[in-house]
């Protein structure tokens, strides 16, 4: 049964709006975790638009399930994680002025230094986890640096506006997912995901878990944050 990762950025972002101390992604992320979420999803960016180093190090105490770090693989933030020693590294390519991450890292051209990350965060006994394209040899060199598990980007299916384009891009996960498992990688899935395109998802076994953020965010604007993580499980559950 797949698991919910809740990525609780957006509050802090809704924060920093503002420049004030509220509302709190860690008050955020204990209200999910009542809900039944599995684990609890934050990338620290290098420029700190966000989540603050500060609130990875409440989180590290705070998180009862599941801490997950998403972060670029540069010294400053392999030290941080070291430090700080989070559950599982998410390996994600990160740009100063793109609204989100806009796609998975390339390990065919940043191979050697991705895989320098990858020991030197497994060597400290962080499970390493890598964000990649549904794309198959994008996997087969994750499952060669060793990763442990890779996230598959789920944003080109999620943006589909054609029918035809939908169908496409989930093909090209439902490929990632198979050839994943088979390379004996845990297989997990995030960015874009919403209340009506995890539906896609039934019947998809090899997803181990959902990463999801924005719309969960969004939803508790208007439920609370426990309804909104609720209505998601609830979802998963009935893949």
């Amino acid at each position: 049964m797949a698991q919910l990762a809740v990525n609780v950025d957006h509050v802090a972002t809704l924060r920093e709006a503002r420049g004030i101390n509220y509302p709190d992604p860690v008050g955020a992320a204990v209200a999910a975790e009542t809900a039944g979420a599995d684990g609890i999803v934050v990338h620290l960016r290098e420029d700190r638009r966000h989540i603050k180093e500060r609130d990875v190090r409440l989180l590290r105490k705070i998180v009862q399930t599941k801490l997950i770090l998403e972060m670029a693989s540069s010294n400053e933030m392999l030290g941080i994680a070291l430090d700080i020693k989070p559950d599982c590294v998410t390996l994600v390519p990160e740009k100063r002025e793109e609204l989100t991450t806009e796609g998975g890292l390339d390990l065919i051209t940043h191979q050697d230094h991705i895989r320098e990350a990858v020991t030197t965060l497994k060597n400290a006994g962080i499970a390493v986890c890598i964000f990649i394209d549904p794309d198959l040899d994008q996997i087969k060199i994750a499952h060669k640096i060793d990763a442990d598990m890779i996230e598959i980007h789920t944003g080109a299916f999620c943006d589909a506006v054609t029918k035809l384009q939908k169908q496409r891009e989930f093909l090209r996960i439902v490929d990632a997912a198979k050839i994943g498992t088979k390379l004996k990688l845990e297989v997990n899935a995030g960015h874009g995901i919403s209340y009506n395109t995890i539906k896609a998802f039934k019947g998809l076994t090899e997803i181990s878990e959902f990463s999801i953020g924005h719309s969960i965010v969004s939803r508790a604007i208007l439920t609370g944050m426990e309804q909104a993580v609720r209505d998601m499980k609830q979802l998963i559950l009935a893949l």
